[in-house]
């Protein structure tokens, strides 16, 4: 077969989800979709290969500015025509930004899914950023980020982020700064745009009652359209997947002094990449220690000690690098109890793992989780498109539960070993004035 034709696969089958079939269309533009025939709704997104990490520093925010702009009208659009083309058939809209992606996505009746293909494909193809349009974000962004700000919740977690990457683009916010925010000109923008935002990077997931071909055409139609479908059907290769932060090297402490009703924490470490084949393993560690409310660190910092309402722990892989941490709230006055348990519990996870009847508990709780959150078009449509994205494959929900089912504990007491006993940082939001935390756990 020609690569400049378009190349139909099927990707999966199985007991919980539908066919998942892909297509390369030219200029590289793949699109996935999952049939749910007894659904009566369609999720529609794009997922584009572009976030906050493949920013300057001085356009730190763009890919979250440009998210905005894409809304705000096209060629044959206005923004009150997208907005009310979608809404006129009960349907919704929206997009968010990540370090490595940004998604758009509409979710509508299966009847209206070719207006819903129409209107996102249109604003991600031929958006106009009209610089009144640009003026007018500029100044709901700055308001975003100040709501942001007024979360120390939210805000910890970028702290611990800037702790573990520094000055890489990883370490910071996705929404930008007021600073990088204000300066942003209409170019800069606009050129990031036409740089970024081609069909080689883009993805798009369908999931619901559906027809394959029929998607296909659609989409094939609107970005012909556009004139944007040109050149191989060949797929782009997911973001190179090797260690390009070797260098990394992990500040031990980053403390914000605010006056809040509550210190905000999170303690951690650089963790794993996606492509790691431990990641399973890493999640059903995650799982036991601070993953629900029979996890370690629920049971001895909230339950049995009272001293934090919210703790929790998180693990999240980027291409070539990860993160691992903890995150409590609490009063002032009980901060260093609260890094004292969960120091000690990290410690005591790094030197003997976790039990063989934790490793049972997190598994069933982590495929429980997945099959239940896989229950409507829209997570499934963010399965596929974010799989497609970031891995080049999709698999299917039974060879996902597989993948968690055949987890060891002994495979979870060696990702343990190597993750928890790497070089600790702690990002610190709130009211703590100049408490010493030397003795926290952390590196230096």
């Amino acid at each position: 077969m020609s690569p400049t034709r378009a190349h139909t696969t099927t990707l999966a089958n199985g007991q919980y989800g539908g066919t998942i079939r892909r297509t390369v269309l030219p200029g590289g533009l793949r699109v996935v979709t999952e049939a749910m025939p007894t659904q009566r709704s369609v999720s529609f997104g794009i997922w584009v290969g572009i976030g906050s990490r493949d920013e300057s520093a001085a356009l730190a925010g763009s890919s979250h500015f440009l998210e905005h702009l894409l809304f705000k009208g096209t060629r044959r659009r206005s923004a009150l025509d997208i907005s009310a083309e979608l809404e006129a058939v009960g349907g919704e809209s929206n997009a968010f930004t990540g370090k490595e992606y940004t998604c758009y996505y509409a979710r509508v009746l299966d009847d209206d899914m070719p207006l819903a293909i129409d209107v996102v494909c249109d604003m991600l193809a031929s958006s106009l950023i009209a610089p009144e349009d640009v003026e007018t974000e500029r100044g709901v962004i700055l308001e975003e980020i100040a709501m942001h700000d007024d979360d120390p919740g939210d805000v910890v977690h970028d702290v611990f982020s800037e702790a573990i990457f520094g000055a890489h683009p990883l370490g910071r916010p996705v929404i930008g700064t007021p600073d990088t925010i204000t300066a942003m000109t209409r170019k800069q923008i606009h050129s990031f745009y036409k740089r970024r935002y081609t069909p080689d990077t883009m993805v798009v997931s369908v999931a619901g009652n559906l027809d394959h071909n029929y998607v296909v055409r659609l989409v094939r139609k609107a970005f012909e359209s556009a004139g944007l479908l040109e050149g191989d059907a060949v797929a782009r290769e997911p973001r190179a997947m090797h260690q390009r932060i070797a260098t990394l090297e992990p500040v031990p402490l980053r403390v914000v002094d605010k006056d809040t009703e509550q210190a905000h924490i999170v303690l951690g470490t650089v963790g794993i990449a996606r492509a790691d084949d431990r990641r399973f393993a890493l999640g059903v560690m995650n799982q036991a220690l601070g993953g629900g409310m029979s996890s370690r660190l629920f049971q001895e910092v909230r339950e049995r000690r009272g001293l934090a309402y919210s703790v929790y722990s998180y693990a999240s892989q980027y291409a070539d690098t990860g993160i691992f941490g903890v995150y409590a709230g609490c009063a002032r006055g009980r901060v260093h109890d609260v890094l004292g348990i969960v120091s000690e519990e990290l410690a005591t996870v790094a030197a003997k793992g976790i039990t063989d009847d934790e490793v049972r508990r997190a598994k069933g709780m982590l495929k429980g989780s997945t099959v239940l959150g896989l229950e409507d078009t829209g997570s499934r449509m963010s399965r596929i498109g974010k799989s497609e994205l970031v891995y080049g494959d999709v698999l299917s929900v039974d060879d996902l539960l597989g993948k968690i089912d055949s987890v060891t504990p002994e495979q979870v007491r060696s990702v343990a070993c190597d993750v928890l006993a790497r070089p600790m940082s702690l990002g610190v939001i709130g009211p703590v004035g100049d408490q010493d935390f030397s003795g926290a756990g952390v590196v230096g």
